[in-house]
C-alpha cells in the first residue's frame, strides 16, 4: 500500500514537473476548489444561523403564550383534591401539544426536589425524562419565576437530533412546585441544513469539473502548438532539418509556427552552407597535405644532405643548415598532424583495437621521452602498484596519447619531476601525467585541447610542436570511447588524465583515478609516492573536470 502510495505521488510529482498543461489545470482546479470551500463555509454558516434564528422566535413566541396560558390555567383552578388536580393537569397540558412551528414539540411536568404529597406525578407525551434536562436549565427554572430557554439533544430512535428546551416554575395543589418544559424538535432545521450541504456538495464538484474541463480545453489549445513546437526542434536538433510545424488561423500561434518554420529554413541553410564549406575546407587541408608530402619529401633529402655536410661549411651556412633540418622536420610534423586531424573531421579514423598491456605502452612512451627529460633536468618516474594492465586499444594511438603528455609535461615542468601514475579497476584503467611546474587555470584547462591554442603565445617552445597534439590526443581518446581530461592550478602544475574503458564498446561510468590535487611526489610530502594505492578508489568526473572533458 505505501508502495503503491509513493509510486502515485512521483507519478503526480513527474507530471508536475513535464507536463504545462497538467500544473495549469491542476492548480485551477485546487484554486478553484479552495475558494468554493470558503464561499461554501461562509453561505452554510450564514443559512444555518438564519434558519436556526428564525426557529427559536417562533418556538420562543409560542412557547411564551403556551407556558403563560398553562401557569395561568393552574394558578386560577378551584380544584383540591388528587382526582380534580390529575384531570385538570391532563386537560391543560393538552394544550400544549401540537407541530407549532413547524417542528413538533412535546411537554414535560416534574416535581421540583424536596416536595412532598404530590397529587400529580411527572408527565410528558414522550420519551423525554427529567434526566433529558441539561443541569443549566434545571437550575434556572428551579431558582426563578420566568421563562428560560437551552438548547439540548433530544433522543430520537437510535440517533440524538438537536432541540431547544424553554422551562418555567408552575403551582399546583396543595401547593407543591413544578418545572414545566415545552421542548422543540428542531430536526427538520437540521434536514433542511443537510440538504442545502448536498446540494452545495455536488454543485461545487459539478462546478470543479466544469472548469477543469474548460482549464484543460484552454490549455490544451495553447499547450499543444507549444508541445509540437518542442517536439520539432528536437528533431531539428537530431538533424532532421526538413522538419516543419503545420500552421493554422491567424492568430499569435499561428505567428509563432510561421515564425518557427522561418527560422527552420534559415537555419537549414545556414547548416548547409557551413557544411558544404567545412566538406570543402577538409577536403583542400587532405588534398593539400597529400600534394605537400612529395615536394617535402624532396625538400627533407636535400636537408640531410646539406646537415650531414655541415661540418665543411662555414659558420653562417652551417647554422642555416641545421635550421633548414629542424624546420623542415617541424613542418613534416605538422603536415602528418593535418592528415590526421583531417582523417578525424573526414570520420575516416578507424580504431585498430587489441588486447594489450597498457604498461607496456607507458613504459615505452617514458623511456622514449628519457633523452628530453635530461635535457629540461625533470625526473621522468613510473607510479604504480600494477604487474600488468592488460585492456583493448591502439598501440599506436595510445602511444602517440602519453608522448603527447609527457613530452608536454616535461616541456612546461620547470624542470620538476613528472610522475606518470597508472591505476586500473574491473570496468576501466586510467593513465595521469602529473608535473609541478608553471601550470594553468581553469579557463585554460577548459581551452587547452582547441586546435593552435597556446596558453602564452610569446613563450618560446623548447621541442616545437604543430600546436595540434592535445587536440589529436582526445580524438584518439574519444575513438576509444574514452575521456581525456586536464586539470592545473597556476605555480603548483598540471594534470592530464587519460581514462579508457577495458573492454570496448564500454560506456565509462568512473575513473579509477581521482582527479587531482593529489599531487604524488609534490612538495612537502615525506616519501615521493605516499597515499597512492594501487588502484586507486574509483571517483567520477566532478564539475572541475568536465570543463576540460572530451568524451564520447
Amino acid at each position: 500500500m505505501r508502495h503503491a502510495i509513493l509510486n502515485s505521488a512521483g507519478t503526480i510529482a513527474h507530471k508536475w514537473r513535464r507536463s504545462l498543461q497538467f500544473r495549469t489545470v491542476a492548480a485551477t482546479v485546487l484554486l478553484t476548489a479552495l475558494a468554493f470551500t470558503g464561499v461554501g463555509a461562509f453561505l452554510s454558516s450564514q443559512i444555518a444561523s438564519g434558519l436556526y434564528e428564525e426557529r427559536v422566535q417562533q418556538a420562543e413566541a409560542e412557547a411564551q403564550r403556551g407556558l403563560s396560558r398553562v401557569k395561568s390555567i393552574f394558578e386560577n383552578s378551584s380544584a383540591s383534591d388528587r382526582e380534580t388536580v390529575t384531570t385538570m393537569v391532563t386537560d391543560t397540558l393538552q394544550l400544549l401539544e401540537g407541530t407549532g412551528a413547524e417542528a413538533p414539540r412535546y411537554f414535560l411536568l416534574t416535581p421540583l426536589k424536596n416536595s412532598q404529597n404530590l397529587y400529580v406525578a411527572s408527565l410528558t407525551n414522550s420519551t423525554i425524562t427529567a434526566a433529558t434536562i441539561p443541569e443549566a436549565l434545571s437550575q434556572a427554572v428551579a431558582g426563578g419565576q420566568g421563562q428560560y430557554r437551552q438548547a439540548l439533544e433530544l433522543p430520537v430512535g437510535d440517533k440524538d437530533v438537536p432541540g431547544i428546551a424553554f422551562g418555567t416554575q408552575v403551582v399546583l395543589p396543595p401547593g407543591n412546585t413544578y418545572a414545566l418544559y415545552l421542548i422543540y424538535d428542531l430536526s427538520s432545521v437540521q434536514q433542511t441544513l443537510d440538504f442545502i450541504h448536498r446540494v452545495l456538495w455536488v454543485g461545487g464538484g459539478l462546478l470543479l469539473v466544469l472548469i477543469g474541463g474548460v482549464a484543460w480545453l484552454v490549455t490544451r489549445a495553447v499547450v499543444h502548438p507549444v508541445s509540437e513546437a518542442a517536439a520539432a526542434s528536437e528533431k531539428i536538433a537530431a538533424g532532421e532539418l526538413q522538419e516543419r510545424l503545420v500552421v493554422k488561423g491567424e492568430d499569435e500561434l499561428a505567428r509563432l509556427g510561421a515564425s518557427f518554420n522561418h527560422m527552420a529554413e534559415t537555419l537549414q541553410e545556414q547548416i548547409t552552407q557551413l557544411a558544404a564549406l567545412s566538406e570543402m575546407q577538409q577536403r583542400f587541408v587532405s588534398d593539400v597535405s597529400h600534394e605537400l608530402r612529395t615536394p617535402l619529401t624532396t625538400v627533407r633529402m636535400a636537408a640531410e644532405v646539406l646537415y650531414d655536410a655541415r661540418e665543411d661549411f662555414d659558420p653562417v651556412n652551417a647554422r642555416s643548415a641545421e635550421l633548414l633540418y629542424n624546420q623542415v622536420e617541424r613542418f613534416q610534423a605538422l603536415l602528418a598532424d593535418l592528415l590526421e586531424i583531417s582523417r578525424f573531421d573526414a570520420g575516416a579514423a578507424v580504431l585498430d583495437a587489441e588486447p594489450a598491456d597498457l604498461l607496456d605502452v607507458v613504459r615505452r612512451a617514458i623511456e622514449d621521452a628519457r633523452p628530453l627529460a635530461e635535457s629540461s633536468g625533470s625526473a621522468l618516474e613510473l607510479v604504480t602498484g600494477l604487474d600488468h594492465c592488460i585492456t583493448d586499444m591502439d598501440p599506436r594511438r595510445i602511444d602517440r596519447i602519453l608522448r603527447n603528455l609527457i613530452v608536454n609535461a616535461l616541456e612546461h615542468g620547470e624542470g620538476r619531476p613528472v610522475q606518470v601514475i597508472v591505476a586500473a579497476s574491473e570496468e576501466a584503467v586510467a593513465v595521469a601525467v602529473r608535473d609541478h611546474g608553471i601550470g594553468m587555470t581553469a579557463e585554460e584547462a577548459s581551452k587547452v585541447f582547441d586546435r593552435f591554442w597556446r596558453a602564452d603565445p610569446a613563450r618560446a617552445r623548447t621541442t616545437g610542436g604543430s600546436g595540434l597534439g592535445l587536440s589529436i590526443a582526445a580524438e584518439d581518446a574519444r575513438l576509444h570511447g574514452g575521456w581525456l581530461q586536464a586539470w592545473g592550478k597556476p605555480g603548483e602544475g598540471s594534470c592530464f588524465r587519460l581514462t579508457l574503458p577495458r573492454r570496448r564498446n564500454t560506456v565509462l561510468q568512473q575513473s579509477p583515478l581521482p582527479q587531482p590535487p593529489f599531487a604524488p611526489g609534490g612538495a612537502g610530502e615525506a616519501e615521493p609516492h605516499a597515499g597512492l594505492p594501487a588502484a586507486a578508489p574509483a571517483t567520477g568526473p566532478g564539475k572541475e573536470e568536465e570543463r576540460a572533458q572530451h568524451h564520447s
